[in-house]
C-alpha cells in the first residue's frame, strides 16, 4: 500500500513482475487507510522532502482480512526508515509468520 493512485500501483506491481504471486499493490491517494492504520508519516525532516500526507514505510501480514503482524521501519534519528528499513522487509515480516 502507498500513497498513490491506482494507476500508478498496477504500473509498479507490474514493473515488479508481481502477477500470479501472492502480493497485492493497493493505492491509498487520498491517505485514509494511511491514517486508520495511523502510519502517516508526519516527522518534520522527511515531510520536508517528501510533502505532507506521506506514509511510513512498513509491511503488513493480512490473512482472510485479519492483520497479523505490522511491522515500521523508523527510529528516534530515522523516522523515515532509511537507515535501517529491515523491519519492513520481506526477511522481517516473514520473521512473524514463523
Amino acid at each position: 500500500m502507498a500513497v498513490n493512485d491506482g494507476a500508478v500501483m498496477m504500473n509498479w506491481a507490474k514493473s515488479q513482475r508481481t502477477a500470479l504471486t501472492m502480493l497485492t499493490f493497493l493505492g491509498d491517494p487520498n491517505s485514509e487507510l494511511t491514517k486508520a492504520l495511523d502510519l502517516e508519516l508526519t516527522h518534520p525532516g522527511p515531510v520536508s522532502v517528501l510533502g505532507p500526507g506521506r506514509c511510513k514505510r512498513f509491511a503488513m501480514h493480512v490473512v482472510n482480512g485479519e492483520i497479523r503482524a505490522v511491522n515500521v521501519s523508523e527510529g528516534p534519528d530515522d523516522p523515515a526508515g532509511d537507515e535501517d528499513p529491515s523491519a519492513s522487509l520481506a526477511d522481517g515480516i516473514m520473521a512473524t509468520m514463523e
